[in-house]
């Protein structure tokens, strides 16, 4: 339980403390390093003492609920969880707890606190702009802010308190404010456009077509114009070739139009694999344990493999890589999976040397190779992650044949069947983003010549070969 305590700690941060209580041995400690001071661990310790010998009544309304505690003048979020005649306590400052929440732009004057069931707020007032408000200034301050903003309340399950904001001025408004002027923007050119094409049906093609039907149903004798031997008629065979040409432009028009947006999304969401903030996350927690273990020449090794996995993302901003500069990114995208699990994870990479200056698009193996780490790997056994590169000669070309493949439980049915047929997955819940993504952007940069395929291997595991054009990428933009 201490260990996992800390390890719950490690994820969430110092600020938040465990502890636990037995009350039958009238023992309570610390599961964690706490970052509250002694005399409001004395506190905390005679409140939890005191809620366990109280009634029923008070048992069912704060026992596995999130309910706010006074401790040394402060504020903190407590929930106590029983099992039996043993007793797990969670605590976290107020002030910490919404402290994300603090640094959204809430305008000059807004804030932001926590409220409990009675009214009472829970955290320091503190405005936008970070200056502590007194007593007598939250007085007669925040009414004035109710009547010129915008309060949100939102509740929280399992709780008894709620968070409150109070927005003036700040970038809510100013979206508003651009929706409504973009908004009437559109209605102006609306009515323009509706104008014009008024004006144009009554000064042009009224007059056109009135003059049209007169040439072709009547001469000066008043019998009907012979369409064959007429100039008329290569008039309006003239016009039927413009209109069909103006017809296949707005259609080209919109399939341009549709690509250059397809191309956008596609940029759009290649920029959000480029900056993953969780992994980030991770390293730096990584890093800080380390630190704390005192493990000095692995926090050298962490800390340098994190800088370059990040220097290699944001520096490749062009089409195409050359291969070993992509195998190394893996290579030390794996090195820093194996510092977070080194007892579950191994790994191995095949390459010729010849290779090396091939060119591909940069972070296809990272997406491949993260997706194996993330649904492969678990503490219950060692997962082995292969990386095999080979030169083939297909159909009188020679093609790069990439193959990645690990010993984990494989990809599940229902998404193999969508990889094979090749229909697009479910990214309403944000995952597998990445692996269409990378299949969209292969199919754009090779123009449909790269190919694909997933498998799942018959003694566990999943299996990615990629088929790319070896010469593809020596004429495109390449990163340096």
């Amino acid at each position: 339980m201490h260990k996992r305590f800390n390890e719950l700690q490690k994820n969430y941060g110092q600020e938040y403390n465990f502890f636990v209580y037995l009350k039958e041995q009238e023992f309570f400690l610390n599961c964690s390093p706490i970052s509250i001071p002694y005399s409001d661990y004395l506190e905390l310790k005679e409140q939890v003492i005191a809620n366990v010998e109280a009634g029923r009544d008070v048992y069912e309304k704060i026992y596995s609920k999130w309910m706010p505690v006074e401790i040394g003048g402060r504020y903190y979020i407590t929930n106590i969880v029983p099992y039996h005649d043993s007793y797990m306590i969670s605590l976290v400052s107020a002030d910490h707890l919404i402290r994300p929440l603090r640094e959204l732009n809430l305008g000059e004057n807004g804030f932001v606190s926590l409220v409990d069931d009675r009214g009472q707020v829970l955290t320091s007032p503190i405005s936008n702009n970070g200056e502590r408000l007194g007593e007598e200034r939250q007085s007669s301050f925040f009414p004035n802010l109710f009547k010129g903003g915008t309060t949100v309340n939102g509740e929280f399950t399992n709780a008894s308190f709620h968070v409150k904001l109070v927005i003036q001025f700040g970038t809510f408004e100013k979206i508003m404010i651009a929706q409504l002027l973009i908004l009437l923007l559109a209605v102006i050119i609306t009515c323009s456009l509706g104008f014009i094409l008024l004006y144009f049906r009554n000064k042009v093609l009224r007059p056109i077509k009135s003059f049209s039907y007169n040439l072709a149903f009547w001469t000066e004798e008043g019998e009907s114009l012979a369409f064959e031997g007429s100039k008329i008629i290569e008039l309006e065979r003239a016009n039927k070739q413009f209109m069909n040409l103006v017809d296949q432009i707005k259609k080209f028009k919109i399939d341009l139009y549709e690509r250059e947006l397809e191309k956008q999304r596609i940029q759009l969401d290649y920029m959000k694999l480029q900056i993953n903030p969780h992994f980030f996350l991770n390293c730096l927690t990584n890093i800080y344990s380390m630190a704390q273990m005192q493990l000095y020449r692995e926090i050298e090794q962490m800390a340098l493999s994190t800088s370059r996995y990040f220097r290699y993302i944001f520096q490749n901003d062009g089409d195409f890589v050359k291969l070993r500069d992509e195998i190394e990114h893996v290579r030390i995208y794996l090195d820093i999976q194996k510092h977070r699990y080194p007892d579950a994870l191994a790994y191995r990479i095949e390459e010729r040397d010849l290779l090396g200056d091939a060119r591909i698009p940069p972070l296809v193996l990272q997406t491949f190779v993260e997706n194996a780490v993330k649904y492969a790997v678990s503490r219950v056994s060692q997962v082995q992650i292969e990386l095999a590169v080979r030169l083939r000669q297909e159909a009188g070309e020679e093609r790069l044949v990439i193959r990645i493949a690990d010993t984990g439980p494989g990809f599940p049915p229902e998404i193999l069947e969508c990889l094979q047929n090749g229909s697009p997955l479910d990214q309403s819940a944000g995952n597998h983003i990445g692996i269409m993504n990378t299949l969209q952007r292969l199919a754009s940069l090779y123009s449909g010549q790269a190919a694909v395929s997933f498998s799942n291997r018959e003694d566990g595991g999943a299996c990615v070969i990629l088929s790319l054009p070896a010469s593809a990428g020596t004429n495109r933009s390449v990163a340096v």
